[in-house]
């Protein structure tokens, strides 16, 4: 298992921890981005998103559950918030395994909502704020 742990103090670099994390990853296509709210998921994966050459804008699914987007170079990245989910079973409705076994990049926030769901070679991350500096420690595991 490697560790990754990085402090970031300022947004501007968030480019060079997701081009670091996405280095990291080796085949690895599935990302569980924990913290609270506010803590920056979203805003982390817009960066992800960013390095991948997405084009499309990218926003958090808080209600349609999962995002798509296309990289220039035609790869998908499915960007996943759980966080209005109920049970389970809403997640196994909109064909959760089948994103996860597609192969393409799947970048889920609020994954504690289906936790029981997720596979053992699952990355993850965790964004942890500091309220009084507004730094961010981003660390990850990948196995």
């Amino acid at each position: 298992m490697k560790k990754y742990s990085v402090q970031v103090k300022d947004i501007e670099e968030l480019p060079k921890v997701a081009r670091q994390l996405l280095d990291s990853l080796d085949s690895k296509n599935l990302i569980a981005f924990y913290g609270e709210m506010g803590a920056g998921k979203t805003t982390f994966i817009k960066a992800i998103c960013q390095e991948l050459s997405v084009d499309q804008i990218v926003n958090s699914p808080t209600f349609s559950i999962v995002n798509q987007y296309e990289t220039q170079k035609g790869e998908m990245v499915n960007h996943f918030d759980f966080y209005r989910l109920e049970s389970y079973q809403e997640a196994l409705d909109i064909g959760i395994f089948d994103y996860w076994d597609s192969g393409d990049l799947c970048l889920m926030e609020w994954p504690e909502k289906v936790e029981k769901l997720l596979p053992e070679d699952c990355v993850y991350l965790n964004i942890i704020e500091d309220e009084l500096s507004g730094m961010r420690t981003i660390s990850w595991e990948v196995a």
